[in-house]
């Protein structure tokens, strides 16, 4: 049974613009177009970029250290504006959860934080410009897009208002909702060691599979590699990084993502189990899907030296990932109780 609520179908459309936003910032950290405007808001001055030689030769005057590049300026531009678009939605499903607070059940926090959230994610773009692609303003703002996508897609839940069916001799229904909560703290962990991972241009440390510049245990220092105290600038473009300090990332990434499938191979089993019902293995099927999907695009990356249909698709996938499984966690504590 499913009543939706006012708002509806604004936050299906923010969600759809959230997930574009997520994969046009990931778009534009690999097309290293993090900086292909120099200046923010604008670009290099204007509403769009420079476009005639007169507008262009006066933008390289006025950004010296920063010459025009219209094949990373565009997609710089392109992912301000959804990220905006995003923004005023985000506004407006805000106001009108205000405006009907007092209906029963209206979500009204969720919305609010989601405003407060899409502030600070504006204020992350600014700094990730004017901070030279400093790492953990990166990382950060890559967070902020995830979790801007899943309280989206969670309030999207809640304003369906459904109600799921609980079979009525599930005795492990608690045990599932602790199983499924760390499932969803796990691929959290691994979202963020990506988003560090990608900022430090750690990704192609390790070019060989399943060892990493032809050893087991190659040297990693992980002081350099995990220090989020690392003084700003002053330009992050290509990283700073030692050769070391990168290995050390890429190595956590690879074994954090060994812990990841193998646990959520574990969930699926358990979730696919016959006197579950039909929903609960529907969900455990999905995760063994995208989970299939996720660890082959991950190894493919390393096969192919990032290619960037791949690398892109690649974030894409941790997002559906974690969209499953706030769904799962969403499903089980909201279904009906056998008790």
């Amino acid at each position: 049974m499913m009543s939706t609520k006012p708002s509806h179908t604004l936050v299906q459309l923010a969600v759809l613009l959230a997930v574009c936003v997520v994969v046009l910032g990931a778009f534009t950290r690999l097309k290293d177009a993090g900086l292909g405007c120099p200046d923010w808001p604008g670009c290099y001055g204007h509403v769009l970029w420079p476009e005639t030689s007169e507008q262009i030769a006066a933008a390289e005057a006025a950004f010296p250290d920063a010459p025009f590049e219209h094949e990373k300026a565009w997609p710089e531009v392109v992912h301000r504006y959804f990220a905006g678009s995003l923004g005023f939605l985000i506004l407006v499903i805000a106001l009108q959860a205000w405006r009907h607070r007092h209906q029963p059940a209206q979500p009204l926090k969720l919305p609010l934080l989601l405003l407060a959230l899409v502030v600070a994610q504006g204020l992350f773009g600014m700094w990730t410009v004017t901070l030279k692609l400093w790492p953990q303003i990166v990382t950060l703002h890559l967070l902020g897009g995830f979790s801007t996508l899943s309280l989206l897609w969670l309030l999207k839940l809640r304003l369906e208002n459904r109600q799921w069916p609980t079979p009525t001799a599930l005795r492990p229904w608690r045990e599932l909702q602790r199983l499924a909560m760390l499932g969803l703290v796990l691929v959290l962990c691994q979202i963020t060691l990506g988003g560090w991972t990608s900022t430090n241009y750690a990704a192609l440390a390790c070019p060989d599979l399943p060892t990493c510049q032809a050893q087991w245990w190659p040297p990693m220092d992980f002081r350099s590699g995990f220090n989020i105290t690392q003084e700003i600038g002053p330009n992050y473009l290509g990283g700073q990084m030692d050769g070391e300090g990168r290995i050390a990332i890429h190595m956590t990434h690879r074994f954090g993502a060994i812990v990841v499938a193998l646990y959520l191979a574990y969930l699926v089993y358990r979730l696919t189990r016959r006197e579950l019902g039909p929903q609960l293995r529907s969900s455990g099927l999905t995760l063994a899907v995208l989970l299939t999907l996720q660890l082959s695009l991950g190894l493919s990356n390393v096969w192919w030296s990032l290619p960037l249909a791949v690398a892109v698709a690649h974030n894409a996938g941790g997002a559906l990932l974690l969209l499953a499984l706030i769904t799962l966690n969403y499903r089980l504590h909201r279904a009906t109780r056998p008790w």
